[in-house]
């Protein structure tokens, strides 16, 4: 019967280090504050640094914060659901050191940040595609080729500033 008790108390024991170990690694790694949308969960890791402190100084910082553009906007699930594989991602490339410098945008991402320009800006790209002849060549092959808004916008709303390099 003791040896019983033992191995109850000592599953318990460990169980309890197990939620004690937990709880310090969800607070030293302030995960809980990935689930907010404030912009400075971001720089929780300090290679986003400089692109944090470009953003502030930018024309969006009053108006839009990083996941307005870097997230889908259309329903919470896709919102969550890319923001989980983007935290982790980001959680092993920090973690093992796997990123460059020079922090590139994922393929994915880079057309989530582009929906979103569209998205906010649906006024001024109507008139755009509207007077295509005047402003934007439409029919030209570069933008027919799928440019992105930040290629000419370069310093849309990071600056010129790019990673730690």
């Amino acid at each position: 019967m003791k040896k019983n008790k033992f191995l109850v108390y000592g599953a318990l024991f460990v169980f309890a280090i197990a939620i004690g170990l937990f709880i310090y690694v969800i607070n030293i790694s302030k995960a809980l504050s990935y689930l907010s949308s404030d912009p400075k969960a971001c720089i929780n890791c300090h290679v986003m640094n400089t692109e944090y402190a470009t953003w502030q100084h930018s024309s969006h910082a009053e108006r839009a914060g990083c996941i307005d553009c870097h997230l889908p906007r259309d329903n919470m699930v896709n919102k969550y659901v890319a923001k989980a594989r983007d935290g982790f991602n980001h959680t092993v490339a920090f973690t093992f050191n796997t990123y460059k410098n020079a922090i590139k945008i994922s393929d994915d991402g880079a057309k989530r940040v582009q929906e979103n320009c569209i998205s906010c800006h649906a006024s001024i790209v109507s008139t755009l595609v509207k007077d295509s002849d005047l402003n934007h060549k439409f029919d030209d092959p570069s933008v027919a080729t799928g440019r992105r808004c930040w290629e000419c916008h370069k310093g849309v709303p990071h600056g010129l500033v790019r990673g730690l390099s």
